[in-house]
């Protein structure tokens, strides 16, 4: 009985993504609601065991994917972002319901430490942000292209992306709004994790893979930003160092977490 209860807790806001992904505004933006609160509350009990905290790769993009939806939502009220939002609420029904096949690893020590949980907040925030303005990247990049492919009107799927997206002027300055929050919550990462290794980790500091990594992803949007601030880059560069930057972030942890719990069966 205790199981049947815990899927229904993750099917509920999948089943509330589709229905909102599929119904028209009126009835979407409530439906929309609702799934966002249980899915939250599905995070919650994803995160927690009879020991303490649990987390892993799948708690990690199921939580990525919320905070994107919220972000999305807060923006589509002043911004038609319909198509973006569209697109992120059938990947939001199925990533709700990852935690169940991959529970992840118990953090009973390190949730402990009084800086873990900010540490940990911070990661997550910077993840769901950067998450959302990548996936806006991508959007941009596909109308920039629908719209500069010449002879006559797009059609199919990509005319009526065009029809719901706002002008490409508008998504540039959502997206450096996006990576410009993104990149505050990920110098917080990793400024916690560099100064305060020692209480955050309860070891010194090791430059390994996810150190690294995100360390060469703070430099990349770091470098985006100052480039827009300095020189006014936008198009291509400012979407391929998006992109970029958002793939050395996801490697940082989110892949090393996916081989050890899924690939090498470890915790």
């Amino acid at each position: 009985m205790v199981k049947i209860l815990l899927v229904l807790v993750f099917l509920a806001p999948a089943l509330l993504y589709v229905i909102a992904w599929r119904a028209r505004e009126r009835v979407a933006t409530p439906v929309l609601i609702a799934a966002l609160a249980l899915h939250a509350g599905s995070l919650f009990i994803a995160s927690r065991s009879p020991e303490g905290w649990r987390f892993g790769f799948a708690s990690i993009l199921s939580a990525t994917v919320w905070i994107g939806m919220v972000v999305i939502w807060l923006e589509s009220l002043s911004a038609g972002l319909k198509a973006l939002r569209g697109v992120l609420m059938p990947v939001a029904a199925l990533v709700v319901l990852l935690p169940l096949a991959f529970p992840g690893a118990e953090l009973v020590e390190r949730a402990a430490r009084p800086l873990f949980v900010p540490h940990l907040l911070a990661g997550m925030l910077a993840y769901g942000v950067l998450a959302l303005a990548a996936l806006h990247a991508v959007l941009m990049a596909v109308a920039e292209r629908a719209l500069q492919a010449g002879a006559g009107a797009p059609q199919g799927w990509t005319a009526k992306l065009l029809e719901d997206l706002p002008p490409l002027l508008a998504l540039e300055r959502i997206l450096f709004r996006l990576i410009a929050a993104g990149f505050i919550f990920l110098t917080l990462t990793a400024a916690t994790g560099i100064f305060f290794t020692e209480q955050v980790f309860g070891k010194p500091l090791t430059l390994d893979h996810k150190t690294v990594f995100t360390l060469v992803s703070w430099l990349v949007f770091g470098v985006l930003l100052l480039g827009r601030w300095q020189r006014g880059w936008r198009g291509k560069t400012a979407l391929r160092l998006t992109l970029g930057g958002f793939a050395l972030l996801l490697l940082a942890y989110v892949g090393s977490r996916f081989v050890l719990e899924v690939v090498l069966r470890r915790g």
